[in-house]
Order: C-alpha cells, then structure tokens, then sequence
C-alpha cells in the first residue's frame, strides 16, 4: 500500500481558482437579476441570437425615425407660426383697403400706405422664417432666401415703374390724373396681374423651388414638409400690396382710386383663401406625423416585448442561483483562511 500527500499550498490554489469563477458568475447573475437580461445573450441563446439582432437592428430603425420625425414636428410647426403671421398680414392689409375705401384725404392715405408697407414688411420676414439654418419656405432650395423685400431699389419696384409708364406711354396717358376706371383695370390685370403669376415672378421677388421637401415618417408614408413662396397665396399677397403702395395715394380720380381699393381687396381675399389651403396642407401632414408617431410607439413595445422574451431570464432563478453562489463563495473563503493557518508547527 502506497500513500501520498496533498499540499495545503495545492488546496488553496484551488479554491482561489474557485472563488475566482464563482465571482465572475456572480458578476452575470448580479447583472441578470438587475436588467432581467442574460448577462451574454451570444452565449446563452447561441444560434437565437440571431433573431435578437434583427429585432435590436429594427428597434434603433424605429428610434432613429422617431428622431427625425421630432424635426419634421418642429419644422411643420413653425411654418404653421409663419403662415398664420402671414395670414394676419393680409388681414391687415384688408381691414385697411376697407376703412380707406372712397376716401381722397392726402393723410389718411398716406397712413393706410405706412400700414400696408409694415404689413408687407412682416409678411416678407416670415416668409424668410429660418429653422435649424434653413429657410422653410424656400422648398428643397433651403439655403437661399425665398422672398425679396420690397423698397426703392428691389427688382420688383423697378418692374412696376416701367410697366406703368410703357402702359402709360402706349395708350397716350400724360399723368395719373388720367386714368379712367376702364383703363385702370385694365393696366392692373393685363400689365400688373401677370408679373406676379407668370414667370417674372421668380425674376422680381422669389428664388424658391417649387418642389417642397417630402419627409419620410414611417416605412411607407412620406408627408409635405415645407412649402415655398411661390404659391398664388403669396403672390397674391404681393400684388395687392404693391398696387396698394403704388397706386392709392397717386393723384387718381376718385372713381379711378376706388378700383384700385377694390382690385387690392379682391387679390388679398385671394390671398387670405391661398394661405389657409397651404395651412390645411401642412395640418395635414401634421396629423398624419402624429398617427406615424403613434403607430411608432406601438411597434417599439412590440418589438422590445419579443426581444424581452427572447432574452430575458427568471429573475427569481438568477437570485436564487446567486444566493446560493453567495453562500459558495462564503464557505471558500472560509476554507481558504483555516488552510492557511495550517502549520507543523503547531503540532510540534
């Protein structure tokens, strides 16, 4: 019979080694019990693991969507802010046309142009309305100003001036006083009226593309975004202003500046009516962004529901297997210090 021995030394390595492993699975239980996920899902779920990527690749798609349709919510909401100052604008230019109508007093008209400039004004700068850096009314061409202002030097102004004074020159009229009613009306919608809806328009005032941006909010619905200055809302808008600034307080015959007042009236109503249909538009889009937004939310819990049941754990079992890896490395440690304290010489 042969007998051999067993160091200490040998028995404290390992149980070193021991209590080593078991602190490494208590690290992934203490994680498991804390997120109710496998600590290495690749591990524990092997060939599965597969279908937990794909359904992870589809929840960061969803945020990533969700993300970006915040912007297009924060896009569409300040161009609705832009349209109704624009909407007011041509209110205002209305209620003045209104209260200056059949009046021939120098002053008054000369306060209902001052009101019609700052309306103008206002109009102009939120057609310019910039968000992130970029002009929202300019369609995909958001790096340029849309709209220009009106003053003495604009293109729009001298376009004006020379097409009065040819109408002027080519029906034999020597001053403004000369004007009949017939005439007028017909410098204003045969002269004046095509500039702004014709191809001169992009000449004189706008630099906008007709192509809005279109905006992706789901995987299969695209909305309207922006818009641009060139719809008739605007244009309309412009061509009432203009005849109004240019025309009312000129030395017209009284019938001759009330047909001015009354074509003013008629393209800011139409104007009015343009902005509310672009504004419906844009409505439109936003509550299709918040049905999107919706949907979106739904599909997240869902996927995150099936990634949970994929790789979630019995959060009871991990505590209960931690407890009991607790209560190991415990008596390791224990083992491990009356080992050390084992001596001969304390049997000498």
């Amino acid at each position: 019979m042969k007998t051999s021995y067993v160091s200490n030394l040998a028995v404290q390595n390992a149980m070193r080694s021991t209590i080593a492993l078991g602190q490494l699975e208590l690290i992934k239980l203490q994680q498991e019990v804390t997120t109710g996920k496998y600590a290495d899902a690749g591990a524990a779920l092997g060939a599965t693991s597969s279908r937990s990527v794909s359904l992870k690749n589809e929840l960061e798609r969803l945020a990533s969507l969700k993300e970006t349709n915040a912007i297009v919510k924060q896009r569409l909401s300040a161009s609705q802010s832009a349209l109704e100052t624009m909407r007011k604008a041509a209110e205002q230019i209305n209620t003045t046309l209104i209260a200056t109508l059949g009046n021939d007093d120098t002053t008054r008209l000369n306060i209902a142009k001052t009101d019609i400039n700052g309306a103008l004004s206002s109009f102009v700068a939120a057609a310019n309305i910039q968000f992130n850096g970029e002009f929202l009314m300019s369609g995909i061409n958001t790096d340029i100003k849309p709209l220009a202002e009106y003053n003495a030097t604009s293109l729009a102004k001298a376009s004006f001036v020379t097409a009065r004074d040819d109408y002027m020159d080519a029906n034999g009229i020597a001053t403004m006083k000369d004007f009949t009613v017939a005439q007028m009306n017909d410098f204003i919608t045969t002269k004046i009226e095509p500039m702004y809806t014709g191809s001169q328009w992009d000449t004189d005032w706008s630099q906008a593309s007709d192509q809005n941006i279109m905006s992706r909010i789901s995987a299969n619905e695209v909305v309207q975004s922006t818009t641009n200055t060139n719809t008739m809302g605007v244009r309309k808008f412009a061509l009432a202003a203009v005849l109004s600034i240019e025309l009312l307080g000129e030395d017209l015959s009284s019938d001759v500046r009330t047909a001015v007042n009354m074509a003013s009236q008629n393209y800011v109503q139409q104007s009015s009516t343009g902005i509310i249909e672009t504004s419906s538009t844009l409505g439109i889009s936003e509550a299709r962004l918040k049905k999107a937004d919706t949907s979106i939310d739904a599909q997240k819990k869902l996927v995150q529901l099936h990634i949970t049941d994929i790789e979630g754990v019995d959060v009871y079992e991990a505590s209960t297997r931690m407890n009991a890896l607790l209560t190991q490395i415990e008596t390791s440690y224990t083992l491990t210090s009356r080992l050390q304290q084992m001596s001969l010489i304390n049997f000498l």
